[in-house]
């Protein structure tokens, strides 16, 4: 196993260790770790608080950017949907994980199975209701405020 896996199942499992799920990850650029983190849901009582998030808000304040390119992320578990759509966000290049989503879910840690299922259905079909309203008359657009900045 690679050394950067390695770190990041260390991490996991301290991370079990001290009251908290089996979740770590390391970022790395240029073959050098520059950040690290574990799921802190149980200190933060903050749903986004996954390892690989905090993995990436570190990089994101240390480096004073939104791109991450180049980096890569090594992570103990398979990203849920919420962190890997950060990472597309963030233009990390490559993702290597251990335990897949269906370990996860066999260990009584399933949210990420079912989130990615019910993704796969039309909105109108998912668990979580997304439904648009639109501006009223007049109001003032944030999306063409936007526009006019560029």
């Amino acid at each position: 196993m690679d050394n950067f896996m390695k770190r990041a199942v260390e991490l996991a499992l301290q991370n079990v260790a001290e009251g908290g799920q089996p979740f770590g990850a390391v970022l790395v650029k240029n073959n050098t770790i520059v950040s690290e983190g574990v799921n802190e849901l149980h200190k933060k009582f903050d749903i986004s608080g996954h390892a690989e998030l905090l993995a990436i808000r570190r990089a994101q304040e240390q480096f004073k950017t939104n791109d991450l390119s180049g980096c890569i992320i090594y992570a103990s578990g398979e990203p849920c949907a919420m962190c890997l759509t950060a990472m597309y966000f963030a233009g990390i290049e490559k993702v290597y994980y251990c335990a897949s989503v269906e370990d996860a879910a066999a260990v009584g840690l399933g949210k990420s199975k079912s989130i990615y299922e019910d993704l796969k259905k039309s909105r109108s079909e998912r668990s979580l209701q997304i439904i648009q309203m639109p501006l009223e008359e007049g109001q003032e657009s944030p999306m063409e405020l936007w526009k006019k900045r560029l």
